[in-house]
């Protein structure tokens, strides 16, 4: 079992224990891959849950709620929570009660309880051919990231901010202790293929989001994001990766 975590609110992350016990008990035996997630802002002494302003403006126009999913018009939906098992079937619904859906709008993306189901809800974004949005204010965090690029175009304003970290699996070991042909590693790296990068772009963009450690969080602008986009929409037969050389990482996979 993988985990990849979003403790990650308002540039400050703060692990919760509480939030961690809890999840744990609620996870399915059979998971694959848990993330726990939860998120908490500190102001001065007191802890208090954080709803961005835009989140509460997504859920104030939204017109219906499925899961984590608020359908905001009938071409737009937007996520504004936490992904799970139960994710994928509520996505279907929404394309059931609302079929010319064609956005997916980034407000509040913490990241995912279970990065199978994750995974399986990014290939039907892409399947069904939907568009991938980050306005600005929005935030893609963890395993959102790879529902964001799942979209068949994606828009990122300058606004929005993006944050990837390692994984962990259940005897505390990351990506680099595993052999570079593991399918531990293969997973993410044949879906990053699907999403329209080639080999070299994938292995790149996975070293990059296994950079910083599980506790930890590396932050992307808007901008630095779309160099990454931009690069998974060159031709299958380029080997370009964006030249983020400040990020100063060691790759993964050798």
């Amino acid at each position: 079992m993988q985990a990849r975590s979003a403790n990650l609110a308002n540039m400050k992350p703060v692990l919760s224990l509480l939030a961690c016990l809890a999840a744990l008990v609620a996870a399915p035996a059979a998971a694959q891959r848990v993330t726990v997630v939860e998120e908490w802002v500190e102001v001065e002494t007191t802890a208090s849950r954080y709803v961005s302003p835009l989140q509460q403006r997504t859920e104030q126009a939204a017109i219906a709620a499925f899961g984590p999913f608020r359908v905001i018009d009938e071409h737009t939906v937007a996520l504004v929570g936490i992904t799970d098992s139960a994710s994928p079937a509520w996505f279907d619904a929404v394309l059931q009660a609302y079929p010319q859906i064609d956005t997916l709008e980034f407000v509040e993306a913490p990241g995912t309880h279970d990065d199978r189901a994750n995974l399986a809800l990014g290939r039907t974004i892409r399947a069904r051919g939907i568009a991938t949005r980050a306005g600005e204010g929005g935030s893609v965090r963890s395993g959102a990231v790879e529902l964001f690029l799942a979209g068949a175009t994606r828009e990122i304003a300058p606004g929005s901010e993006f944050a990837v970290h390692g994984w962990l699996d259940d005897w505390g070991r990351g990506a680099e202790d595993y052999p570079a042909d593991a399918p531990e590693h293969r997973r993410y790296l044949d879906y990053y293929v699907e999403m329209g990068m080639n080999e070299a772009q994938a292995r790149a963009f996975y070293a990059m989001t296994n950079s910083v450690p599980f506790e930890d969080a590396l932050w992307l602008t808007g901008s630095e994001m779309r160099n990454w986009v931009a690069g998974a929409e060159q031709a299958p037969e380029s080997s370009a990766v964006p030249d983020l050389a400040h990020l100063d990482f060691e790759p993964v996979l050798q």
